[in-house]
């Protein structure tokens, strides 16, 4: 017990202390750090960082859609929240009596976070020591910068990151009823947690698909452990529950695909070259190679590890982020970065990157303030969120 308590307690303070750090500079209202300047509203500025905000509006009216209208200006189209998944704002509502709508969201933010490096240790152990499950879950608290960023901000990321691992680490374990429960919350979400089933089904069946001619089908349920893994069924369910939900909010059933320009998934793939794309819009995109090789990279590593539950996970993943042609590509490449850490392990964990990671502690400070600084939405009135 005492030893739960002291790791529970490093997760903690792995969580909160970076996050507090971030939030510093604004609440002392810093005119600039290290030649950065930064913006004169306080904590404003982190409760109106995209997409916090219109997390807000739809956590206030729940997609009522006239009082979306009424209340709120954002020049967007009203089946534009319909990209933004109902879980998230629904608990900033549940938690905002007490604590009031901007300051739930960053409430749900932070324990969503705490949740997601409680359970990335929980999950990483399984592949290191004590102390070095400890070390990395420190690393992933700082590592990808993008990751920290939206641990910071009022963000949905951090709860479907922590929904992915949680649904992971059960199903690793066989508990498929407590890996389908999470699974749901990773689908209600956001809509790639629908990828989790796609990934689940593809472990039960790829291996033997061979054997699909010569068993009868009602063999297929056992054979495949269809049988036992059914619980994850629980997945598309989920998502079906939201679209559901939709056609009684938006009048139809597909809200989410007519929503406008949300879904950037295009063909070919590597379109996110395309720099005249409005969600790219510069040349400047050569850290986007390095995305996809470190994200290859760690699939093969993977795959020749014999950890095939991941690989699924990371193979079906990544084959959909190549398509994704967005500036921001490391934010959808997020779910993926925790099993990336499970394949790099022996790399992560040996002295010579303790060294070097320590140098980029600093670099990876000044990032994601500046990035928090340019990416405020324009708020003239705080009132309706209030």
């Amino acid at each position: 017990m005492r030893a739960k308590v002291k790791n529970f307690a490093a997760v903690l303070a792995l969580s909160l202390i970076p996050t507090l750090l971030i939030w510093l500079p604004f609440l002392l209202k810093l005119k600039k750090f290290w030649g950065i300047p930064l913006p004169q509203s306080g904590m404003a500025a982190i409760v109106a960082n995209y997409d916090g905000p219109l997390f807000l509006v739809i956590a206030k009216t729940f997609y009522n859609l006239e009082q979306i209208r009424l209340n709120f200006s954002f020049p967007l189209p009203l089946e534009y929240y319909a990209a933004h998944f109902p879980i998230f704002p629904l608990l900033i509502r549940t938690f905002s009596f007490g604590l009031g709508y901007p300051y739930s969201m960053l409430f749900v933010t932070v324990v969503s976070s705490i949740l997601s490096l409680h359970f990335f240790r929980k999950f990483i152990r399984r592949y290191v020591n004590s102390k070095n499950a400890l070390w990395l879950t420190a690393l992933f608290a700082l590592f990808p910068a993008r990751w920290l960023i939206v641990r910071s901000v009022g963000s949905a990321e951090p709860l479907f990151v922590a929904s992915i691992l949680a649904s992971v680490y059960y199903f690793q374990r066989e508990k498929y009823w407590l890996a389908g429960i999470w699974g749901a919350v990773a689908a209600a979400t956001k809509s790639p947690g629908i990828l989790l089933f796609a990934s689940y089904l593809a472990w039960a069946v790829f291996p033997n698909i061979k054997k699909v001619v010569t068993t009868p089908i009602s063999g297929w349920l056992k054979h495949f452990k269809l049988d036992r893994i059914y619980p994850v069924l629980l997945i598309p369910l989920s998502l079906l529950a939201v679209f559901a939900f939709y056609a009684f909010k938006f009048n139809n059933f597909w809200a989410y695909f007519n929503s406008g320009d949300n879904i950037h998934l295009f063909f070919p793939p590597f379109s996110i070259f395309n720099y005249s794309a409005p969600w790219v819009g510069t040349a400047w995109l050569e850290e986007i190679i390095f995305v996809y090789l470190i994200g290859a990279l760690g699939l093969v590593k993977l795959i020749r590890q014999g950890r095939t539950e991941l690989a699924y996970f990371v193979g079906i993943f990544f084959a959909s982020i190549l398509f994704v042609s967005h500036r921001d590509l490391i934010r959808y490449a997020l779910p993926i970065v925790p099993f990336l850490f499970a394949a790099f392990a022996d790399t992560l964990t040996r002295k010579t990157f303790k060294i070097a990671f320590f140098f980029i502690i600093i670099p990876i400070y000044l990032f994601s303030l500046a990035f928090i600084s340019q990416s405020v939405m324009p708020i003239s009135n705080w009132g309706p969120f209030l």
